[in-house]
């Protein structure tokens, strides 16, 4: 059983609204409905898992909503969601999950699925530390999204630090359940090169995405390799593919192009 370094409070707050996202509900959720109406409609089958990014609304909501789209057919189905991204601010040995109940954005608290973090902390590198999820956009972002599209859900919220691709796959092979689960990676692409830089590497990535080559990925490919690696390894196994849904960098968004971070999102179904 893994340690508990530190019990939090019940509700970990936002950390990132007014800065990744509008802080007022109703301009939050009439931009993501925004965001939601202009993605290109989903087709085909319902994802069990997606990769959408993680910066601020301005420079990939579109790109995330592409994503999230996808659960337009399939979200009376959903009821648990577990959610995995890096740790930006805070060192972490393995993965973290967090001692709070609920994790809240300005459209109301998230439960956390409590039984499936306590299953989880059986396993050897799982954690349970809310300092890592305090200050944290990675999960905080998708959140929104989240809400907006599914009637009601459970949040399973897990940060990877310093882990392996294979840890992070026997964490969502332990957490994959059936239908009522939905899979999502948080993670950008590359980060600070030129708008011609990052396109190449950025295509680069998403073709090894693709074709299921987790083992080459690395943190100059995406800030949430692990998770993103670690999905692979599980979705191959169990014989699922990623399916492109939009792939630019915040130079095509709203930012310079002469430092640039790279957005992608994928769908597995």
């Amino acid at each position: 059983m893994a340690a508990v370094s530190r019990q939090g409070a019940n509700v970990r707050p936002p950390a990132v609204a007014g800065l990744f996202y509008p802080a007022e509900a109703r301009r939050l959720s009439t931009t993501v409905a925004d965001l939601l109406a202009a993605a290109p409609a989903g087709t085909g089958t319902s994802p069990k898992a997606l990769i959408a990014p993680h910066a601020g609304y301005v420079y990939s909501g579109a790109v995330a909503a592409a994503a999230f789209a996808r659960l337009h057919g399939c979200a009376q189905a959903v009821t648990r969601v577990v959610l995995i991204g890096p740790a930006h601010y805070v060192a972490v040995r393995g993965i973290a999950v967090p001692a709070a109940d609920r994790f809240a954005t300005p459209l109301g608290p998230v439960p956390i699925d409590r039984a499936a973090l306590a299953d989880l902390t059986e396993l050897p590198f799982v954690v349970v530390d809310d300092v890592p999820h305090a200050p944290e956009h990675a999960l905080e972002v998708e959140l929104p999204f989240l809400q907006a599209l599914l009637p009601s859900f459970r949040l399973v919220p897990l940060l990877a630090g310093d882990a392996a691709s294979f840890e992070a796959a026997a964490a969502l092979e332990r957490l994959w359940g059936g239908p009522e689960t939905l899979i999502v990676v948080s993670s950008d692409l590359s980060h600070y090169h030129d708008h011609a830089t990052a396109a190449r590497r950025d295509a680069a990535t998403a073709r090894r995405i693709e074709a299921g080559d987790w083992a080459s990925l690395g943190a100059d490919d995406a800030c949430g390799w692990v998770a993103v690696a670690g999905l692979i390894r599980e979705a191959s196994r169990r014989g699922l593919a990623a399916r492109r849904l939009s792939l630019c960098n915040s130079g095509d968004t709203a930012g310079s192009r002469n430092r640039v971070v790279g957005y992608g999102a994928w769908s597995f179904g």
